[in-house]
């Protein structure tokens, strides 16, 4: 018990494990499955840009953040506007400084080298199985690796396909692929459902998140509504 007369919380000690790097990857392989059609639409759309097979796979291999490869296929001209393509690039990506922030009580017990392994894989789908494993109590990090591997290594495949059969493939949104994500994520948040206490910030985030899209630069609108329904949340819950 603590000062309060409440139940000390116990801090366990982050791992990281070959069968928890397993574990992940089998869990995020039905999202994996469905990432590849985005891989595939990139790497045709690379070429369409005048970028090579070689240097489209490269890319998808050191960046590996889907929207802002494609907000930098926008921008992809000669001369290169660098300056606006690294502002763009940060601006899309600017939201995995929540999504590390919200792993730090887990991912930080563990050593540097494996700490930046772990995030370096960090995506949206694997971000959100790990927020569910940390709220199952899980201490093994290699749920995160795994997981973040298989859509790393599903994403360059993917990529690679795109680069050489291009526009061969057609329209792949026919299909209906791009409607997954949604799906999952919407899956992933009913999951994190605790009572109408959770209510108002969700409905803040959505709120500052949907006007955000009409009057933010690209990008921008995700971090500000996430950062809306925290401090929304965090207000509430002392």
């Amino acid at each position: 018990m603590n000062a309060h007369g409440a139940p000390a919380r116990t801090t366990r000690t982050a791992t990281l494990t070959l069968r928890g790097v397993v574990d992940g990857a089998r869990e995020i392989a039905p999202v994996a499955i469905f990432v590849i059609p985005f891989g595939i639409a990139f790497g045709a759309a690379a070429i369409e840009k005048g970028l090579s097979a070689p240097l489209s796979v490269l890319m998808s291999t050191f960046v590996f953040a889907g929207a802002s490869q494609f907000a930098a296929l926008d921008l992809w001209a000669s001369p290169m506007p660098y300056l606006m393509l690294a502002l763009t690039v940060f601006a899309v990506n600017a939201r995995h400084i929540l999504l590390g922030a919200a792993l730090a009580p887990w991912l930080l017990h563990l050593p540097m080298a494996k700490r930046y392994a772990v995030l370096s894989v960090l995506s949206d789908p694997n971000w959100a199985q790990a927020t569910r494993a940390l709220q199952r109590g899980e201490t093994d990090a290699g749920l995160v690796l795994g997981s973040g591997l298989l859509m790393w290594i599903a994403w360059i495949i993917a990529t690679a396909i795109g680069a050489v059969l291009g526009s061969n493939l057609g329209d792949l949104t026919r299909f209906g692929f791009d409607v997954l994500m949604i799906a999952f994520f919407a899956a992933a948040v009913v999951g994190q459902w605790r009572g109408l206490p959770d209510l108002v910030p969700w409905l803040v985030a959505a709120t500052v998140a949907l006007a955000g899209a009409w009057i933010l630069p690209f990008g921008w609108h995700v971090v500000a509504g996430a950062l809306a329904g925290g401090i929304t949340g965090a207000l509430r819950h002392g």
